[in-house]
C-alpha cells in the first residue's frame, strides 16, 4: 500500500492538482494539513469519485487536517485528548482513522512563531499531548504512523543554512527535544536518510525563489512503531508536486508499505 503526508496550504486552491496528484500517484491513503477549510464546504464529492472516503477535522480558519482513503476509514478520532488551547479555544490540528491495516494520524503541529512568544509555549504543550495520545498505539502490534506537517526541523541537515535559523524557531533544542519525545514513546522517523536527494527538504518558502535554489526544510515528517517501519518498502519527497503554477509551498511525502490491503 502508499500512503502520504502533503501540507497543501488550501484545498480549495489546491484541489486541482490534488485530485490530479491522487490519480496519478496511486496513494492509498493521504494525510492531509492546512486545509483553510470548515468541514461543510469540504470537497467530499470530487474525493468520492475518485474513490476515497474522507475524515475532516477543519474550521475553516489556517488550521485543519484529513485522512482521505480508498481502503476503508474506521475509528475516526478528531483532536486530541486534553490537547491545549490557544487564543480562547482549541484548533483543529489532529485526526486520526484506522485505514484497511494501518491506523495514522494527520497532525498540524503548531508554527510556534517566536520563541518566547505564547504561541511557542503552545506548540511545546501541543507536542506534549500529541505524545500522550500516541503512546498505546506507538507499543501495539498493528502498524501505526504519525503523519504530517511538525514545523520542526529534526537536524541542523534538514535546513539549508543553519547559521540562518540560529535563534529562530523550527531548530531549537526544546522543540527538538518535543519530537525526540515522540522517539521515546517508540516512533521512529521512517524518512531519515539522503534518498532521491542529498537533502529531501519538504517545505520552501513562496519568497526569494526558495524552491529554485533549494533554500528548504524538512518539517514534513513520517513518526513510526516498528510494525509500520518493518513494512516500509521505499520513502520519497515527491519534489515534482512543487513546481508550476498553483503548487503548495510543501511537497508530498510518500511511503510504500509492503503490507496487504
Amino acid at each position: 500500500m502508499r500512503i502520504a503526508t502533503w501540507n497543501v496550504n488550501s484545498i480549495t486552491a489546491r484541489l486541482p492538482r490534488l485530485l490530479a496528484w491522487l490519480q496519478s500517484s496511486g496513494t492509498d491513503v493521504l494525510c492531509v494539513q492546512e486545509l483553510k477549510c470548515a468541514e461543510a464546504s469540504f470537497p467530499y464529492k470530487q474525493l468520492r469519485e475518485l474513490g476515497y472516503e474522507a475524515a475532516v477535522h477543519g474550521t475553516g480558519r489556517w488550521n485543519g487536517v484529513a485522512v482521505l482513503s480508498r481502503i476503508g476509514l474506521e475509528e475516526v478520532t478528531r483532536g486530541l485528548p486534553g490537547e491545549p488551547g490557544y487564543d480562547g479555544g482549541t484548533e483543529p490540528r489532529a485526526v486520526a482513522a484506522t485505514c484497511g491495516p494501518v491506523r495514522v494520524w494527520s497532525v498540524y503541529v503548531p508554527n510556534g512563531r517566536d520563541v518566547g512568544h505564547d504561541h511557542y509555549d503552545y506548540k511545546l504543550h501541543w507536542f506534549e499531548a500529541l505524545r500522550a495520545a500516541v503512546g498505546e498505539d506507538a507499543a501495539g502490534e498493528r502498524p501505526f504512523a504519525v503523519l504530517g506537517d511538525y514545523n520542526v526541523a529534526p537536524t541542523d541537515d534538514d535546513v539549508w543554512d543553519p547559521a540562518l535559523f540560529e535563534g529562530l524557531t523550527h531548530v531549537t533544542p526544546a522543540e527538538r527535544a518535543a519530537l525526540a519525545g515522540l522517539r521515546d514513546a517508540g516512533l521512529a522517523d521512517v524518512v531519515p536518510r539522503p534518498l532521491k536527494y542529498d537533502r529531501p527538504y519538504t517545505y520552501w518558502d513562496y519568497r526569494e525563489l526558495g524552491f529554485p535554489k533549494n533554500k528548504g526544510m524538512r518539517i514534513d515528517l513520517v513518526y513510526a512503531n516498528p510494525p509500520f517501519t518493518k513494512a516500509v518498502g521505499d520513502a520519497y519527497v515527491d519534489r515534482e508536486e512543487r513546481k508550476g503554477k498553483g503548487a503548495s509551498d510543501h511537497a508530498p511525502v510518500v511511503v510504500d508499505l509492503d503490507l496487504d490491503v
